[in-house]
């Protein structure tokens, strides 16, 4: 099923419901709903964290049904599988599955991790193995169990946040931005002309109360129309804007964010703010005083699979999706072979004995959107490992 059948099943939606149980469901609908603030940068990224249940809760509707366009038609298919599953499950897997839902539903959490176990099994299969949910059936450590002409592996999967990665979490620079935001509006109004306020916190924000103070220096400093503020904790510094080819921009909000990100990278947390009436634009970039560490973060927790979720009988393959990541973070970690390098040197490192190969994918992937990796995800097979030459074995988890 790694090529979901485009004509949606207006039946999908509702089974995955009852999967999930209709009370439960619509009370986490009510409450994305009330958390999701229009027109606020925190409420943009709860709808992108969110968008499995968001989308499955649009197609409910007939009339948005028959327009799902393509990632649509893949969330509908893996819910339509995840529905089927569970019907093929005796009663206690199906409570394991029903339960995956359920974490699913709560808090900050999301579909992610029971979509990408049900992916990683799809690609599995149209790969050519037979495929085990070991996980549900047997509350075993690892979650699927693989077996192809005669050889077998043990799989799990991982979802990484690459919040864990960043010292300035987006979810905080959200916050951040939407507490300014009224603040710029006002100051802009009385202050016409294009102004970028450059962030640099060298260990980046790790609390609530961090980021109520940089809130109230930046408050301060709008007042008091201080130029500098400096610190250990954070430099602040507001300058004319001046970028070539997004002076004469008729809609700095739709034209600049691309010149920024080209003039300040990947890594740096970007805001525009426009008073329409006058033309001036307010631009905030901050960077931490030091570089994520996404494949890190991606190595701990594959590290850590690796040692405690194998039986250790069997071949073990780590299957991670990257969550919470832009495409051009993405990009960037796959063309500097920067997740390539870190992966493949754990590959050679004691913890990695039993693991015959790592796997990556993001929502790119998930969704099949523009430029996502090849075959669906990042595959580095463990050259020192004995399984991996085997007939069975290698053309699924060939190195990319």
């Amino acid at each position: 099923m790694t090529h979901p059948d485009p004509q949606p099943d207006p039946a999908a939606v509702q089974a995955f419901v009852a999967l999930a149980g209709g009370a439960a469901w619509r009370k986490r609908l009510a409450d994305l709903g009330a958390r999701v603030q229009p027109g606020s940068l925190s409420g943009r990224a709860m709808q992108q964290r969110h968008a499995l249940e968001l989308i499955l809760a649009r197609l409910s509707r007939p009339e948005l049904l028959a327009k799902a366009g393509r990632a649509e038609r893949r969330v509908l298919a893996f819910a339509r599988e995840a529905a089927e599953l569970a019907k093929s499950l005796p009663a206690g897997p199906r409570a394991r599955l029903r339960a995956l839902v359920g974490d699913g539903l709560s808090g900050d959490a999301t579909l992610v991790p029971l979509f990408h176990l049900i992916r990683t099994a799809a690609l599995l299969r149209a790969r050519g193995f037979e495929v085990c949910f070991d996980g549900l059936l047997h509350g075993t450590a690892h979650d699927l169990l693989i077996r192809r002409d005669g050889a077998e592996a043990e799989v799990v999967c991982e979802t990484v946040s690459a919040e864990e990665g960043r010292p300035l979490h987006k979810g905080d620079w959200a916050q951040l931005v939407d507490r300014v935001n009224p603040e710029l509006q006002t100051w802009l109004a009385a202050h016409p002309g294009r102004y970028i306020l450059k962030m640099t916190l060298p260990e980046g924000v790790t609390d609530q109360t961090q980021l109520s103070e940089l809130h109230g220096r930046i408050s301060t400093m709008l007042a008091t129309q201080k130029r500098q503020d400096s610190s250990a904790d954070a430099i602040l510094k507001l300058d004319p804007l001046v970028l070539a080819g997004a002076q004469a921009a008729s809609d700095p909000q739709r034209a600049l964010p691309a010149r920024l990100r080209e003039v300040f990278g990947v890594e740096a947390h970007l805001a525009v703010t426009a008073d329409p009436s006058s033309g001036s634009v307010m631009v905030m970039a901050a960077r931490a005083g030091r570089e994520n560490e996404i494949s890190l973060a991606v190595k701990r927790r594959v590290s850590a699979a690796a040692t405690t979720r194998f039986t250790g009988t069997r071949p073990g393959i780590v299957a991670v999706f990257l969550d919470d990541l832009e495409a051009a973070e993405w990009h960037a970690l796959r063309d500097t072979l920067e997740l390539e390098g870190v992966i493949r040197r754990f590959l050679t490192e004691p913890e990695a004995k039993l693991v015959v190969a790592v796997t990556c994918t993001t929502r790119q992937e998930f969704f099949a959107l523009g430029d996502c990796a090849p075959e669906g995800e990042l595959r580095f097979r463990n050259p020192g490992h004995p399984a991996a030459k085997s007939v069975g074995l290698a053309p699924a988890v060939s190195s990319n």
